[in-house]
């Protein structure tokens, strides 16, 4: 078990260990044995996959963007696939950080927007419509994200 009150302030990028897959209306939007892991006190893994395992079309950029105080800003896209719409449910940094030049233009989903897995496991979103964290059995908690937890 991995405890989310372990993980580093600032946040760490590590290697994802496991196989990750993200759809939308059971339509692969992304597959990768590549991913990164942003690992953050407090939340749940954040996934990144490398552009060239997004299938890109799929995705529909969005005005707008955010500035993570760590990574910097970022992009966002909707994911369509056939009539379907996620919105805003795909972001990356198109030009982040120099500590954080690892997830250049790597795609981050919503698991709560798309379908997620890792291996074999689909993954549960986060708490809150702010962080895109993945939810496996192998972490553990309290996660921030749910009422009352935006200071922490």
């Amino acid at each position: 078990m991995e405890s989310v009150w372990d993980y580093p302030r600032p946040p760490a990028v590590v290697a994802c260990r496991r196989r990750v897959r993200v759809e939308l209306n059971g339509r692969v939007v992304a597959d990768s044995p590549h991913a990164l892991r942003v690992l953050e006190t407090a939340s749940p893994p954040t996934i990144y996959l490398p552009p060239a395992d997004v299938t890109r079309e799929l995705l529909r950029e969005t005005p707008g963007h955010t500035v993570c105080e760590w990574k910097g800003r970022a992009r966002y896209a909707d994911v369509v696939v056939d009539a379907h719409r996620a919105a805003r449910a795909a972001w990356w940094y198109p030009d982040p950080v120099p500590a954080y030049a690892r997830l250049r233009d790597h795609v981050a989903f919503y698991p709560g927007r798309v379908a997620c897995w890792l291996g074999d496991e689909r993954v549960r979103p986060q708490e809150g419509d702010f962080y895109g964290g993945w939810i496996t059995d192998d972490i553990e908690g309290p996660f921030k994200g749910g009422r009352g937890t935006l200071a922490w």
